[in-house]
């Protein structure tokens, strides 16, 4: 499952999160979602829906241009 943009994306909400002194599990939340739905994305062992990383881009207060690769 981990292809270059699933890895890529994974990075990108990883540094994302840690810039804004978040756990997974405190974003998890924020985004109303189960923490291992959201850890499993970030360390891309699953890809996220778009409703799933608009939750996520939410959450982070960030852009999806700022996590997409395209």
């Amino acid at each position: 499952m981990n292809t270059d943009t699933t890895k890529y994306i994974a990075d990108k909400l990883k540094n994302k999160r840690v810039m804004n002194g978040l756990t997974q599990l405190q974003l998890a939340k924020k985004a109303d979602m189960n923490p291992n739905a959201y850890a499993k994305i970030e360390r891309g062992e699953r890809r996220a829906n778009t409703d799933t990383l608009e939750k996520i881009c939410r959450a982070l207060k960030v852009k999806s241009s700022d996590i997409l690769p395209f």
